[in-house]
């Protein structure tokens, strides 16, 4: 069996309320305010990836913690951007 990419976008958004437990009409919320960006079909129809339901996860979380969608929007940024820098300096330190 061929294993796919965690950035793969193949679940709808009924599969994506159901595997985190969020109704559609939220997963929409979120989208609205910037919190994720799920692919879409060529017809228009959202399409989340693993790494999407990953965030998700992670925005719930926060908005249980009593963090407002602006506090997570800044978290997810941040934490966002830690990643990239993470990731830069392993890509300096392998070029050494």
């Amino acid at each position: 069996m061929v294993e796919r990419e965690s950035s793969t976008p193949v679940y709808g958004i009924a599969v994506a309320a159901q595997l985190t437990g969020v109704p559609e009409a939220t997963l929409r919320l979120f989208e609205s305010k910037g919190l994720l960006t799920p692919s879409r079909s060529d017809g228009g129809t959202r399409r989340y990836s693993d790494d999407d339901i990953a965030r998700l996860r992670r925005v719930t979380d926060l908005r249980d913690e009593g963090i407002n969608i602006a506090g997570i929007r800044r978290v997810l940024d941040l934490e966002d951007e830690n990643a990239g820098l993470r990731e830069e300096l392993g890509d300096s330190r392998a070029g050494r």
